[in-house]
């Protein structure tokens, strides 16, 4: 198609895409570009260009045709990043793509996320995406996935970082539904893990979910994606963020739905509870049919507990989820490192230590209350024996009923 007035850079990209994608065959797209440069010698009606050809024969959509564009885009712009050989896209979203590359001077695979030409322009999308990068350049653990380089060249604004090499713990659950206790435990322990080095480091991460939780071909976890992460001590960003919510409404904590100034570890632990109810029992912890839905549950509406879904998960697993998950920050761990020793207590066989159950003394004084206050119909029998005599009953059920609030106020001291 070069030389021909239709033919277009893009329309050689188109050409090559659609037959790589398998969408038409080598004739076809041989066939289509005859056709158009006969039509561009004869008349200057419109189609004119290869995009619009494939759309009027129906190949293509003009929403594939849209999203090929940004395709072509991306790809080009990727090309401009010196010292680096792109080798294929591994994917994108609304905020960047995401490529497979070559570093050149280290002869090593990484991955280049690119910030799209559209955002390159906006002050606000180019902060998000340096932030990404300066929150993970300050972190270094085995289970964070590590920042290369951050930098710009021409219009587009990159960011380099390690390449993990499998899948997500996302792509799990859609594989298999549910994950086996030990192997979510385990992926657990190791974000958990990356968690307590990122808060003492001084930073949230704020976007746990499933799909930031990246899987090597080994099963060692890397926590991804600091697109909102933040500083704890930044606290002209908490204001400015103050009374919006950031983060992912299936995982989002109540307190970042709230738009609380104070987004501590509590936060990234109740995202991670939720992506482990999600691992364990095949199901978000709260659905609805719009994000309002989703996070208003967040709020008000109870749990069911982990072990009612799936029956074969152990008491001490539900259990941590289920502290994971308090509405209340000030009843959810406070430290990772304190989730880190429950799950490898499980791990052992043994009780977590830091999650305990807890007795809801006002539920107990409210049903002794509703008993007391509720008629007693007196039936006399003469059938003798010890439970005879109507005092001896009540008795023994007054016994019963102190030796309940007795053993809950023990447990809460506890």
């Amino acid at each position: 198609m070069e030389g021909s007035r239709a033919g277009t850079n893009f329309d050689t990209v188109l050409g090559k895409a659609v037959v790589e994608r398998g969408l038409m065959t080598p004739d076809e797209l041989e066939q289509c570009a005859t056709d158009l440069k006969a039509r561009a010698a004869t008349t200057a009606a419109a189609p004119t260009t290869l995009a619009e050809l494939l759309v009027e024969r129906e190949f293509l959509t003009r929403r594939q045709v849209e999203r090929l564009k940004g395709d072509a885009e991306a790809d080009k712009s990727s090309q401009q990043i010196p010292g680096y050989r792109i080798i294929r896209k591994l994917g994108a979203g609304a905020m960047a793509t995401v490529f497979l590359a070559k570093q050149m001077s280290l002869d090593r695979l990484v991955a280049i996320k690119v910030l799209p030409k559209k955002f390159s322009q906006n002050q606000n999308f180019i902060e998000r995406f340096l932030r990404e990068g300066r929150a993970a350049a300050k972190l270094s653990h085995n289970n964070i996935v590590a920042a290369y380089e951050i930098g710009q060249a021409g219009e587009h604004h990159f960011f380099v970082m390690e390449y993990v090499d499998g899948d997500t713990v996302y792509d799990r659950i859609v594989a298999r539904k549910r994950l086996p206790e030990r192997e979510a435990l385990e992926i657990i322990r190791q974000v958990a893990s990356a968690l307590q080095h990122a808060h003492e480091m001084g930073f949230v991460h704020r976007d746990i979910k499933p799909k930031n939780i990246m899987m090597t071909t080994g099963n060692v976890a890397k926590l991804a994606d600091l697109g909102l992460a933040r500083a704890m001590s930044d606290k002209e960003a908490a204001e400015a963020e103050s009374g919006r919510a950031y983060g992912t409404p299936y995982y989002i904590s109540p307190e970042q739905i709230r738009g609380s100034v104070h987004i501590g570890p509590p936060a990234d632990i109740y995202g991670l509870g939720a992506t482990f109810y999600h691992m364990v029992t095949g199901r978000l912890p709260f659905e609805g049919t719009t994000p309002s839905q989703v996070m208003h549950k967040h709020l008000k509406e109870v749990l069911v507990p982990p072990d009612h879904i799936n029956p074969q998960i152990s008491a001490g697993t539900a259990l941590i989820i289920e502290t994971m998950l308090k509405k209340d920050a000030r009843e959810r761990y406070q430290n990772a490192r304190d989730l880190v020793v429950d799950v490898e207590l499980v791990l052992s066989g043994r009780e977590p230590e830091h999650a305990k159950p807890v007795v809801d003394i006002a539920s107990i004084a409210s049903a002794v209350s509703s008993s007391a206050q509720e008629p007693v119909t007196i039936v006399k029998r003469d059938t003798g024996g010890p439970f005879a005599s109507m005092p001896a009953i009540i008795l023994i059920g007054a016994l019963a009923v102190g030796n309940i609030v007795l053993l809950a106020i023990v447990l809460l001291r506890n």
